[in-house]
């Protein structure tokens, strides 16, 4: 499965809001179908169905004990996620400081009464003395 696919999957999977529960159940440690089913007003089949989204997205898997059949959460899996975003979210950051850097350099030199831009006055006069 391509990174992007798996991608595609785990966002799609997390974009609903049972689904987002049961990972944040599943990161304080491993549970069993009934113990991700208490909190919701589902049938078991229905946090079943959910498990499996999860699982086929590659953020969870299950495995057997004895009777029990916890689910555990892949934490890579969601490492992988906050590494794409965290990509993202770094240069939208680079971004914004440069902003600043300018807003505040431009606001330095309107304080100090130096803009950068010619004053009105003196670009026409120029413009007429090119004209000329």
């Amino acid at each position: 499965m391509g990174a992007d696919v798996a991608l595609d999957r785990a966002f799609a999977a997390l974009a609903d809001p049972v689904r987002r529960a049961i990972v944040a159940r599943l990161s304080r440690g491993s549970a069993t179908l009934g113990e991700l089913a208490e909190p919701f007003d589902i049938s078991l089949q229905a946090v079943s169905k959910h498990i499996s989204v999860l699982e086929d997205a590659g953020l969870v898997w299950r495995t057997r004990e004895a009777q029990r059949k916890p689910v555990h959460l892949d934490a890579a899996a969601l490492e992988r996620l906050t590494a794409w975003i965290d990509r993202y979210r770094l240069d939208a950051e680079r971004a914004y400081r440069r902003l600043d850097a300018v807003l505040a350099a431009s606001a330095r030199a309107e304080a100090s009464g130096t803009s950068s831009q010619t004053p009105r006055k003196n670009r026409s006069t120029r413009t007429k003395e090119k004209e000329s």
